[in-house]
């Protein structure tokens, strides 16, 4: 093996596990929430703050580290994302209180948006061969780390402290860290003499904001609230003034008439849904797992065993990440995502229709819409890209991961809403029903058929393609 290849595999095995641990975080926190009253000394409705803030700052940071990326350069901006990373971390380990909890948890936010900073670094040092199965497996990380966070997460907080896992997640990131200062090269960039949106920054943030939070709180403060609705006006009328700006800002924050053309933009669309077909089991299966077997449908597992049984899913993930790089190579990536889109409303179908009264038939569910998820997840940055110029190719992925976190915080919507309110009390407590999990995979199989129609509609400009990769062997020859 010759010394760039290996430098080349290297890189990628750096980047994806810079991946991982920052979707390890979305994932830390979920055996502890129905601990944090306790351990906030706070109302369970204000502990959601410390799952719904991550979700917020990471919305807003990911388009904005994208395009300084761009700016600046990607491996910059990469370390530059694990300062907060590893600074949340800290603070959370040493926190006692629902305030100095939710400032750590929204400084690991701000390192959401490293995946789409290193799928666009990828673009620019890895050889046009690997090209397609390294952002394969960059993409898939967000699940991967996503999955086998559970079981971790869920181990450290059974047998020790759940301080711990602040600490390891912090230890993590340092040695994420100092791996892309050791390991990664620079890649193509701007330089500093672009002009950063900062008015574009803020009416982005205010509008997400706006749009996200009464999207996760709804359930809670009332979908009809004064709140609510407010918010959602808001929402409406910053991010029209915000699309307004962007038209006219001579160095937008995002380009909108590049996100407008129709490759970039059914992409975009599709990603909503995929977002939503792939929280919804996240959201799901665990609790049906947990759930007593004294109810006739629930599984009676631990904490610890409901993670072991999800982690499968994260290592199917990292296994079909080549395979869907292949079928992309042989079939387009418009072809593999709508693919991974059929296997996922499959998966959930199968759940539906009498998988999910047994602990195989939830793993085979799981091992199957976490295939889904590894094909869709690789396409949808190999489609972007075949569409942007060079020089945008992180605010471009940024935005479709933007996308993406809409899809999820929808899916937390509506899942939470539906498990909400088909449910029934048991011994005090509100318990879902099992044709609310029904409701659940169904529509989950449902936005999953939806996403892979609009997947086939997807109109690939291959042209643009081979235009894109002639001004890389330009700019690598300058």
């Amino acid at each position: 093996m010759n010394k760039p290849e290996t430098r080349g595999n290297a890189t990628l095995a750096v980047l994806a596990f810079t991946g991982i641990v920052a979707s390890l975080m979305q994932t830390l926190v979920v055996p502890l929430l129905g601990q944090f009253p306790q351990i906030l000394h706070t109302s369970a409705s204000n502990a959601t703050w410390v799952v719904t803030v991550t979700l917020l700052v990471g919305a807003v940071a990911t388009p904005v580290a994208g395009r300084l990326g761009d700016m600046f350069g990607k491996k910059r901006m990469l370390i530059a994302s694990m300062v907060p990373l590893a600074v949340g971390s800290i603070v959370c380990a040493l926190s006692s209180a629902l305030i100095p909890m939710i400032i750590g948890r929204g400084l690991q936010g701000l390192g959401v948006g490293t995946i789409p900073l290193a799928i666009a670094l990828l673009r620019d040092v890895m050889p046009p061969e690997k090209l397609g199965s390294s952002i394969a497996l960059i993409s898939s990380s967000l699940g991967i780390g996503g999955a086998l966070g559970l079981p971790l997460a869920a181990a450290v907080t059974e047998y020790s402290n759940w301080r711990v896992l602040f600490w390891v997640a912090a230890v993590l990131v340092g040695i994420s860290a100092a791996l892309i200062v050791l390991v990664v090269p620079e890649g193509i960039a701007e330089g500093p003499s672009g002009r950063f949106d900062a008015a574009g920054a803020l009416l982005l943030g205010a509008g997400l904001v706006a749009l996200l939070l009464p999207v996760s709180k709804g359930a809670s403060w009332g979908w009809s609230s004064a709140g609510t609705l407010g918010l959602f006006a808001a929402a409406v009328v910053l991010l029209l003034v915000w699309g307004w700006w962007e038209l006219r800002s001579a160095e937008p924050l995002v380009d909108l008439r590049v996100t407008a053309r129709p490759q970039v933009l059914v992409t975009n669309i599709a990603s909503v849904s995929v977002g939503v077909g792939m929280y919804a089991l996240q959201l799901s299966v665990p609790q049906l797992l947990q759930l007593p077997r004294a109810l006739g449908y629930g599984l009676g597992q631990s904490m610890m065993a409901m993670g072991l049984w999800m982690a499968p899913g994260g290592i199917m993930m990292m296994l079909i990440s080549p395979v869907g790089a292949k079928l992309s190579a042989l079939r387009g990536p418009k072809f593999t995502l709508a693919v991974g889109a059929i296997v996922m409303g499959f998966g959930y179908g199968a759940a539906a229709v009498g998988l999910m009264h047994s602990l195989a038939g939830l793993l085979i569910v799981t091992i199957i819409c976490s295939s889904g998820v590894a094909f869709a997840y690789g396409a949808m940055p190999a489609l972007i890209m075949g569409a942007v110029p060079q020089s945008e190719t992180a605010s471009a992925n940024g935005f479709n991961t933007l996308m993406r976190s809409i899809g999820t915080s929808s899916s937390a919507a509506v899942v939470g809403a539906v498990l909400a309110q088909m449910s029934v009390t048991v011994g005090g407590h509100s318990v879902p029903t099992e044709q609310g999990f029904r409701t659940v995979f169904l529509i989950g199989c449902g936005v999953s058929v939806v996403a892979a129609l609009i997947a086939l509609a997807i109109p690939v400009r291959r042209a643009l393609i081979a235009d894109n990769a002639v001004t890389r062997l330009q700019k690598l020859d300058v």
